[in-house]
């Protein structure tokens, strides 16, 4: 096996077992519209890595901060960051804007429910 194809099979093997999402995984979006979260409460299934896209349509720059998902990202005015979430046990896990105490919101995990057909 040539060192190429060595390496390929390395790193092919470290992003499957590193937990790595790719572009195609599931993504979510949280706004930040008149100095508020919207939604207030985000769901998301529990047990799955997920892509959380916030974008800040106001001119003033937020901080997306949560103690219970170790996550702190400043939000430019008009921009938007992406953040990665999970897999996250079922519960709450609160979040706020660190520039504005007031803004807050919270995410609720909760096990998928499996369709019947």
């Amino acid at each position: 096996m040539s060192a190429r194809i060595f390496s390929t099979c390395i790193l092919a093997a470290a992003f499957t077992f590193s937990g790595v999402v790719f572009a195609g995984d599931p993504a979510l979006t949280l706004s930040i519209h008149d100095k508020q979260f919207e939604p207030k409460q985000l769901a998301l299934p529990s047990g799955i890595k997920l892509k959380l896209v916030i974008r800040n349509l106001d001119g003033l720059p937020a901080e997306f901060e949560s103690s219970d998902l170790s996550r702190e990202v400043v939000v430019p005015g008009h921009g938007e960051v992406t953040i990665y979430v999970g897999p996250l046990d079922p519960g709450n896990y609160q979040f706020f804007n660190d520039f504005n105490h007031e803004m807050q919101g919270t995410i609720v995990a909760a096990p998928a429910v499996k369709k019947v057909n």
